[in-house]
């Protein structure tokens, strides 16, 4: 009889306390600003020098470039396409940290559930697309390196 009652005590107690269940799917969640999530692609950045998927550890991006039709223009290739695979993807952030133009960032998005799994493959327009969510320390007024900037 002790147990039963100690075990409705518990219960009646909890039942009083704030609910920390979540509407998510009718109500968005906020992510934290450093959360990894789905990356977003700059095409006019990339200056196609590779290092996103020579970084990769499990060899998810591949890219093309073709030489640039504009012969006065500064950059000698320009991106074709730029594909990642999302299926082996493990949003490790690296591509991002190697990047020296920032033309690939993460976002705060998160959702890429599919019933097929051939909807993981996402191409140069779907990145270039997820625009939303943009982490604020992607921005290239931060400086790189995780050095701080004086104070004065």
């Amino acid at each position: 009889m002790k147990g039963i009652v100690k075990g409705l005590g518990l219960t009646f107690k909890t039942m009083m306390q704030k609910k920390v269940t979540y509407a998510y799917p009718d109500v968005p969640l906020e992510m934290p600003d450093r959360f990894r999530g789905i990356q977003h692609f700059d095409p006019e950045k990339c200056i196609v020098c590779n290092q996103c998927a020579r970084i990769c550890p499990t060899e998810c991006i591949t890219l093309t470039g073709k030489k640039n039709p504009d012969p006065e223009s500064k950059m000698k290739l320009v991106i074709d396409t730029y594909d990642i695979n999302f299926e082996i993807c493990i949003l490790c952030d690296l591509c991002t940290e190697v990047c020296p133009t920032e033309a690939i960032v993460m976002t705060n998005n998160f959702e890429l559930s599919t019933y097929s799994r051939d909807d993981l493959f996402k191409n140069l327009e779907w990145l270039h697309q997820n625009n939303t969510n943009v982490r604020k320390e992607n921005n290239a007024a931060t400086p790189k390196g995780g050095a701080k900037k004086d104070a004065g």
